[in-house]
């Protein structure tokens, strides 16, 4: 019986062992055909893939800009100043042909007005004529606006600029393209001359400042009233910006004479904190019926000030405004140690000739302080209450029937300055680029130089040059790498747990 018995498992086990290898057979089939099935899939999706890139080519289909700023697309400031462009403008790419996002940018110039056009050059030594003429090299990449017999040259340097407090790289193509466009086609640049000789802010402390303006067309010279006997005949806008010491008699009375003839003044005036007598200045303000008082104007509303800076006071410019008429939306001001704007009595204003809008003040709930010894940020008994607080006025002078003066003034000086400024122990900037600081400025040079096209808010765009610590730079390899591979040996020991359990 027992030997039965081992031969019928014997045979059993044999019967087992032939099933088991016949099972095996189609498992392999199968796995096989899987890995079949799945390289078949990826080609497939490749082949998808490629057939898409080369349809989108063929078809040539528009680009789409999905940043926040739109800083891959013509802004509607551009727009606005070039869609009444009559003139003929070639804009000549030189050695342009790696930088394909400026090429991009350029086409869509051609595509708004049908009187630009562009030639691609792609080897420099074709063209020995412009070599020559603007001293190019083999190498350099440029572009070349050539409108009738006028012509601007811009490199890729003038495509971004360098924040040197951030280390930010700021893009300003559209600027340099658009900016070069009115250059070559616009027939008379406004000249404006900032006045020099006695100010509290050295020559070069405007920079930002000037160079937005030349960037915006404009011809821009610092002017010292006596060495030049005088205010130029094509002075557009004069510039004040805040007195270290008093005018002489020659130079208030060249500037009266120049209101007088319908001149166009832009005033940038700190309060006077060191008490400097200012006879002669006065006379000049006193053609507009207004005073800047010695004091600075403290903020008390949390809404109306930098987080913990009573003294960086926010002031909203209202969107029907004159210097914000075109831009559709209020626009803030971030003015720093301000003083207040004094306006003489309505009777006053009316022999003057003088009509008043009124563009920025502090909240109702500001005071006003004329101690400065005192560092304290609360009220104290010395300090006043503010029936009006008005820090930024356009006022508008009748001379005769035929002839008006313009004046924008602003109770501060410093916020259009290159002055370095802390906000937070990790966040310093600059006075000019605080709020919509830079478009207020601007815009008021825009209104008072009759070129009311060019009142917009300007496109920001900053790039961060982002440099990760040692740690920071540990913590991204262990993402890039070690997850990915975690993810992979989870999978394989989940597979082969499942795989023993059938």
């Amino acid at each position: 019986m027992k030997k039965e018995k081992n031969k019928q498992k014997k045979a059993d086990k044999k019967e087992n062992n032939k099933l088991v290898k016949v099972k095996d057979k189609p498992s392999v089939l199968k796995w096989l055909g899987n890995i079949f099935v799945t390289i078949a899939l990826f080609a497939i999706i490749i082949i998808i893939y490629i057939l898409i890139n080369w349809g989108a080519q063929e078809l040539n289909l528009p680009d789409y800009d999905y940043t926040e700023e739109q800083i891959y697309s013509i802004t509607q400031p551009t727009i606005d100043k070039l869609q009444n462009l009559d003139k003929d403008v070639t804009i000549n790419l030189l050695n342009m042909e790696n930088n394909t996002a400026v090429v991009e940018f350029v086409n869509q110039y051609v595509e708004l007005n049908s009187h630009i056009t562009t030639k691609q050059i792609d080897d420099i030594t074709t063209r020995p004529d412009l070599v020559s003429l603007y001293g190019l090299t083999e190498d350099d990449s440029v572009l070349i606006f050539e409108c009738e017999d006028t012509t601007k040259v811009v490199t890729q340097y003038d495509f971004y600029t360098y924040d040197s407090i951030t280390y930010d790289t700021i893009d300003t193509t559209e600027e340099a393209i658009t900016n070069a466009i009115l250059d070559v086609t616009i027939e008379d640049k406004p000249k404006i001359y900032f006045l020099t000789g006695h100010n509290n802010y050295s020559d070069d402390g405007f920079l930002y400042f000037q160079a937005d303006l030349l960037q915006e067309s404009n011809d821009v010279e610092t002017l010292n009233i006596i060495t030049n006997t005088g205010i130029p005949e094509d002075c557009d806008l004069l510039v004040i910006t805040t007195l270290a010491e008093d005018l002489e008699e020659f130079e208030s009375n060249a500037i009266i004479e120049y209101i007088q003839n319908g001149g166009e003044i832009l005033l940038l005036a700190d309060p006077n904190y060191n008490n400097v007598e200012l006879p002669n200045f006065q006379k000049v303000l006193d053609e507009y019926g207004i005073t800047i008082g010695n004091g600075i104007i403290i903020e008390t509303e949390t809404n109306s000030m930098i987080a913990g800076l009573p003294n960086f006071i926010i002031n909203t410019v209202t969107e029907n405004s004159s210097i914000t008429q075109n831009v559709g939306m209020n626009i803030n001001a971030c003015l720093i140690n301000a003083g207040k704007i004094e306006f003489a009595d309505s009777d006053k204003m009316e022999e003057l000739g003088v009509s008043v809008e009124y563009l920025t003040s502090a909240s109702s709930n500001a005071f006003y302080r004329t101690n400065l010894e005192v560092t304290s940020t609360e009220k104290t008994d010395e300090d006043e209450d503010l029936d009006s607080a008005y820090t930024g006025a356009a006022l508008n002078k009748k001379i005769d029937d035929d002839t008006e003066s313009k004046l924008i003034v602003f109770s501060n000086c410093l916020f259009a300055t290159d002055s370095e400024v802390t906000i937070t122990q990790e966040y310093t900037t600059y006075a000019y680029l605080l709020s919509n600081n830079s478009d207020i400025l601007l815009n008021s040079v825009s209104y008072l130089t009759e070129r009311e096209d060019n009142i917009t808010i300007r496109k920001s765009m900053d790039y961060v040059a982002y440099t990760v610590t040692e740690e920071q730079h540990r913590i991204i390899l262990t993402i890039i790498f070690a997850v990915p591979i975690f993810m992979i040996l989870v999978g394989i020991i989940v597979w082969q747990a499942r795989r023993r359990k059938k």
